[in-house]
């Protein structure tokens, strides 16, 4: 229906048919249809008239104002430098004293590179090769033709989103999930279609039908300590989870941005279906910083081999410098050891924040398991938008559930994501405290 909207073959202005016809047209139910009107209509296909039905919009929504939507939506997670630690409960990545490190700082001022090196749209072969060598660890079968590096994480992402998701498709994601992904789909066009996500993984009853109803192709999914909720699906559920995609051709693109700092041993959908059906995503930036902005993603040679060509035209060699100055780096002692030590700071983070907000009194906490953030349900009866608006009068930014999750789609309550880094600070506790014993100052 999409496409007949933007091939002309239903003109601006004119009515399409009704639910009852086009649910009968496609052989669909009548229900199915009332979401597929509800998500041309959040693309800008369609127009809704109470009282007449649907149209086909004058103007399609325009790429500058889906641009700024989208960047909009990031910048709560994604803020300038705070004036004082406490002030970034809500943000996205791990405090600066986690990751400074004398002696990985002198492990790669020690490392000499040339600065004109390329290593190609494919990535510096020798990182490619030291990637291989940790998927192995990972008990995932992957040689360096079957690796590209990208540049970050959301790169990854998009490169997958440009090559295999066309205008009005159906896309399948975590909500909550990773909100990035969210403005990279709106962006292409693409219906944005959650999946409910739980501390157990993704609700499969709720997959299965929205595989039966939509059709999809692609389901974005973190298995372990998943962004925002901080837990890791089950072995079971990712076995069921498989069993589901093989059945209905589902290609599924894991998102594994924590996995230098999680046990190699821990299940993973990449190396129970061996990239069958799995395209893997990871990144360096959460160890190294975010100005080592390298990610790489790892799937079928053939599907690397497309994303290789894409890159290649998008964004040409990539950093070559950084990408060899990481190879020298991944079988370094000093980067084993800031590693571990990073892992070891976030299981301490983790334990002493849930003890501190369950003396509070916030007892519906979901365990960390082994990422950067807690999940936070409110109580009943507080509204997030509330929350959001009396922390920002204390200068203290948070991130509402309500940023992970597809707008228009069912909602987890509320809740407040949590930087584990910035929990503890007496500021942001004094806050949850009076927000619990309801002693904020309402705020406009």
């Amino acid at each position: 229906m999409a496409r007949r909207v933007e091939a002309g073959q239903w003109p601006a202005g004119s009515q399409t048919p009704s639910l009852r016809a086009a649910a009968a047209e496609h052989g669909v139910a009548k229900n199915t249809m009332v979401e597929v009107y509800r998500r041309l209509v959040e693309s800008g296909h369609l127009v809704a008239r109470r009282g007449s039905g649907f149209f086909v919009a004058e103007r399609r929504a325009r790429p500058d104002r889906l641009l700024s939507e989208a960047a909009g939506a990031a910048v709560p997670l994604r803020g300038g430098p705070p004036k004082t630690p406490w002030q970034l409960p809500g943000g996205d990545e791990a405090p600066a004293d986690w990751l400074a490190d004398a002696a990985l700082d002198r492990h790669l001022a020690s490392l000499s590179v040339e600065r004109w090196y390329s290593g190609g749209p494919a990535g510096c072969p020798v990182l490619r090769e030291r990637i291989a060598e940790r998927l192995a660890a990972r008990a995932i079968r992957a040689g360096a033709p079957q690796i590209l590096t990208t540049a970050g994480f959301d790169h990854g992402l998009d490169l997958i989103v440009r090559r295999y998701v066309a205008p009005g498709d159906s896309v399948l994601v975590d909500s909550p999930g990773h909100a990035p992904l969210f403005q990279a789909l709106r962006l292409a066009r693409a219906g944005v279609v959650g999946v409910r996500r739980g501390p157990q993984g993704p609700d499969l009853d709720d997959l299965a039908a929205k595989l039966a109803a939509l059709g999809p192709r692609l389901f974005f999914t973190q298995t372990l300590a998943h962004d925002p909720l901080g837990s890791s699906a089950t072995p079971e559920t990712q076995h069921r989870l498989l069993g589901l995609a093989e059945r209905h051709g589902l290609t599924l693109v894991e998102l594994d941005p924590l996995a230098e700092i999680l046990a190699p041993e821990s299940p993973r959908l990449a190396a129970f279906d061996q990239l069958e059906r799995v395209i893997q995503l990871g990144s360096f930036a959460p160890t190294l910083g975010a100005g080592f902005g390298l990610g790489y993603l790892t799937g079928r040679a053939e599907v690397v081999e497309e994303l290789a060509a894409l890159k290649g035209v998008t964004l040409g060699a990539g950093a070559g410098y950084l990408e060899a100055l990481v190879a020298g780096t991944l079988c370094s002692e000093a980067y084993r050891a800031h590693c571990s030590r990073l892992a070891g700071r976030v299981a301490e983070a983790a334990k002493a924040s849930v003890r501190a907000l369950r003396q509070l009194g916030f007892t519906a906490l979901v365990e960390p398991a082994g990422g950067f953030h807690l999940w936070c349900p409110l109580p009943d009866g507080l509204e997030e938008s509330t929350v959001v608006r009396s922390a920002a009068a204390e200068a203290i930014p948070v991130a509402p559930g309500s940023a992970f999750t597809v707008p228009g789609d069912y909602r987890t309550g509320p809740a407040l994501r949590i930087n584990l880094g910035h929990a503890e600070a007496p500021g942001f506790l004094d806050f949850m405290g009076r927000l619990l014993r309801g002693e904020l100052e309402p705020a406009t």
